[in-house]
């Protein structure tokens, strides 16, 4: 199976022509979000007030990477476990993001949410943190910094390795159940 290319923001287009179980190198754009920050996502737009970060189009890995050593762009930036964010993802996707990255499985809302907000559910490589830290050309904190490594980051990347794993079409490859 050949790897592939796509770049952000993530784009109808390139999320209709992905399928589950399709390798991918995922080049651009993309923010962190862990626990911590969506819930004060939660809690900023319950007051009303202004996120201080745009989602529209965005995908969102869930990482909390490591302190930067001398000289590099970031620390290790392994994916975390997915499924604690399930009860915001009809919150992040109703505000427009396109992706969401991190490893393992998703319940059945989050799938059907997938599909009803054209969006895609990436995986990413679980216990790789200091080898997916390599495709990460630079990174910057750009929300919610007293959260410490559950901020908010901006992260450019190359070539960063993942598979569709639940695509918009109900493909689940958690569920065996990859749509051709």
């Amino acid at each position: 199976m050949e790897w592939i290319k796509i770049t952000t923001p993530l784009v109808d287009a390139t999320i209709e022509s992905l399928r589950c179980g399709d390798l991918c190198h995922i080049t651009g754009r993309i923010l962190t979000a862990r626990d911590k920050a969506h819930d004060r996502i939660r809690q900023m737009l319950a007051k009303g007030e202004q996120l201080p970060f745009e989602l529209k189009g965005e995908l969102l890995y869930y990482v909390g990477p490591t302190p930067a050593k001398e000289g590099m762009v970031i620390g290790a930036a392994g994916p975390t476990t997915s499924s604690r964010m399930d009860p915001f993802s009809e919150m992040t996707l109703s505000l427009g993001i396109k992706g969401m990255m991190g490893k393992g499985k998703r319940d059945k809302a989050t799938r059907e949410l997938l599909g009803k907000y054209k969006a895609v559910y990436f995986s990413s490589i679980g216990g790789a943190g200091a080898y997916l830290s390599k495709r990460i050309i630079s990174s910057r904190v750009i929300a919610f910094e007293d959260l410490g490594p559950e901020a908010v980051f901006e992260l450019y990347v190359k070539d960063f390795p993942a598979v569709a794993a639940i695509d918009i079409y109900g493909g689940d490859i958690y569920e065996n159940r990859i749509q051709q």
